[in-house]
């Protein structure tokens, strides 16, 4: 039974993540990937994207951002969780865990201690999906999104 893994975005593949289209009521929550991918071509530095592959289909993409200064406080350097894509027909199967889980195991690896992620808030947003992975508000907010942190 194949499981899922993540993959990095080749000349093979960037057309599959491109087709990636979440449901409608979350198209407002979540930019296209298309449009991930041209801030990760612009900012190859920070930005970390993956598709998420079950056996042979394309099912989500991922965009983790890696060390990061948030704040004009230059210790406030951060990393997590950018973007999350998963199929309108692929979701509830638990690729989003798994591609949230695999950018944990990556921001370790890499040293970090806590990841983090902004979503929007309503009725039709992440806040419940992010809350049972065990992210946290930290009380700040991004723009017009709630910032959550997971402890690692």
């Amino acid at each position: 039974m194949p499981s899922p893994r993540l993959e990095e975005i080749t000349p093979d593949n960037v057309l599959a993540a491109c087709a990636i289209a979440v449901r409608p009521d979350q198209e407002g929550l979540v930019a296209p990937v298309a449009r991930s991918l041209a801030e990760a071509y612009a900012q190859p530095a920070v930005a970390w994207p993956r598709l998420v592959v079950d056996g042979d289909r394309t099912v989500g993409f991922l965009m983790g951002f890696l060390d990061i200064r948030w704040s004009q406080d230059p210790a406030d350097v951060r990393s997590g969780l950018w973007r999350l894509n998963i199929g309108a027909d692929q979701q509830g199967r638990g690729y989003g865990r798994f591609a949230v889980a695999a950018l944990a195991d990556e921001l370790r690896r890499r040293g970090t201690d806590r990841m983090f992620v902004t979503w929007a808030p309503g009725p039709h947003g992440p806040e419940r999906f992010y809350d049972r992975l065990g992210f946290r508000p930290t009380g700040e907010r991004s723009g017009d999104q709630v910032v959550g942190v997971l402890a690692l």
